[in-house]
């Protein structure tokens, strides 16, 4: 089951760190290798399910990006 996945009774209380962060792009990376060999492979068709996973993903992802407030760190000039 994707890391991203959260129960409806859960959601809003899991905690996002840097471990749950890189679990889930290792799962990303496994998930794009998964969808090019069935499309390799001329199975298109059997790789929605893992497209799906992975845009779930990748939504995650986003939506965590857009509520991290901006670095106060100086960008070097």
């Amino acid at each position: 089951m994707s890391v991203a996945f959260v129960p409806e009774r859960l959601r809003g209380k899991a905690e996002v760190n840097q471990e749950t962060l890189q679990q889930l792009l290792e799962e990303n990376d496994q998930l794009i290798r998964c969808i090019m060999e069935y499309q390799n492979k001329g199975r298109a068709a059997d790789c929605v399910q893992y497209q799906h996973i992975l845009h779930r993903n990748l939504i995650y992802l986003a939506t965590i990006a857009d509520a991290t407030p901006p670095s106060t760190q100086k960008t070097a000039e």
